[in-house]
């Protein structure tokens, strides 16, 4: 299963999400009710994407009396704009939907946030500069009086209680966000649950690895010495250990096998296995206890051990009969 995929449930879902978006541009987004007793019913400003309607006319001409200035739709440059930046989210969250990608729900919901944050400070910001920036002329001046709407929620603004809300615009905005949250989060977390499985699964894999219990193939002119961190040059002389935890030792002789775990920091009894290449036959490793060695100046080994190991005797003699030297073991060479 791909968890960087969104599944069919939460596409739908946002899909659905993307048409309620786009209807947004044809449904008030907020609403600032005014009541007053000169006005039982009360007035209402609704503030669409792209146009303010409502009791525009009524509550500019009362505002006109306390120096506020006339709302007109052609002077907020956010009614031009903000019907193409709804059509864009409605868009990305229908190609989230389409694609399936998750971190594209990511990406939309960040934007989606962002946007609203600025929108509402932008809001703010319009209510200040309305509420604020009064006619010194006006017909009723009351000192140090501001008549600043409330972002949300009450306020008394003389003798006008001002409500500002959410339309039902507004709550689709809200609502969208919502669901792009819970629909992220739950995948989020989803993911999360699932990179878990993943290690529990490969972790004794990973660990079977790293305890090696078997020797590996020495690469001539690429491989180094564990001891003298010379480059392995002779595959014939080739040795190896693991440790009781599974670490595994290289080495271009015998000699430096040896020295290796004679220095001080090294545990000798940490050592678990030992392994030797077959002098005859390159590539496969002997147990040291079952080989049989021969030991000859002549042989000129990479570091001086000058120590062969062959798997049966008739390789070691037809060796020794080329190369004079004498027959040894394992108990009297190893460490």
């Amino acid at each position: 299963m791909n968890h960087n995929r969104l599944n069919a449930t939460v596409r739908i879902i946002l899909g659905i999400c993307a048409i309620a978006l786009f209807a947004v541009n044809f449904l008030p987004i907020w609403q600032i009710d005014l009541s007053a007793p000169q006005y039982p019913e009360g007035l209402r400003l609704l503030i669409f994407a792209n146009k303010l309607a409502g009791s525009v006319d009524i509550i500019n001409g009362l505002n006109h009396y306390i120096g506020m200035k006339t709302l007109h739709t052609d002077d907020f440059i956010e009614f031009k704009v903000l019907p193409y930046l709804i059509t864009f989210f409605s868009l990305a969250i229908a190609v989230a939907a389409i694609l399936g990608r998750r971190r594209l729900l990511y990406a939309v919901l960040v934007l989606f946030i962002i946007f609203g944050i600025v929108a509402m400070a932008d809001f703010w910001k319009w209510e200040y500069d309305y509420g604020h920036n009064l006619d010194p002329n006006a017909a009723i001046i009351v000192p140090g009086m501001a008549y600043q709407p409330p972002l949300i929620g009450f306020k008394q603004l003389l003798n006008f209680g001002a409500y500002s809300i959410p339309a039902i615009g507004g709550w689709i905005f809200v609502g969208v966000g919502l669901v792009l949250l819970l629909c992220s989060v739950w995948h989020w977390r989803k993911q999360k649950k699932a990179s878990r499985a993943s290690i529990a699964i490969l972790m004794p894999l990973v660990l079977l690895q790293g305890c090696n219990t078997e020797p590996q193939p020495i690469q001539v002119g690429i491989d180094h010495c564990s001891f003298c961190r010379m480059t392995v040059s002779d595959p014939r002389f080739t040795c190896e250990l693991i440790t009781q935890k599974g670490k595994l030792y290289k080495f271009d002789d015998l000699h430096c096998m040896i020295a290796f775990v004679q220095l001080p920091e090294t545990e000798k009894n940490s050592v678990s296995q030992y392994f030797i290449a077959d002098f005859e036959h390159p590539g496969q490793w002997l147990s040291p206890e079952k080989a049989l060695f021969l030991k000859s100046d002549a042989l000129k080994s990479p570091m001086g051990g000058n120590t062969a190991a062959f798997s049966n005797a008739a390789d070691q003699k037809k060796v020794a009969a080329s190369f004079a030297g004498d027959f040894t073991s394992w108990e009297k060479i190893k460490p």
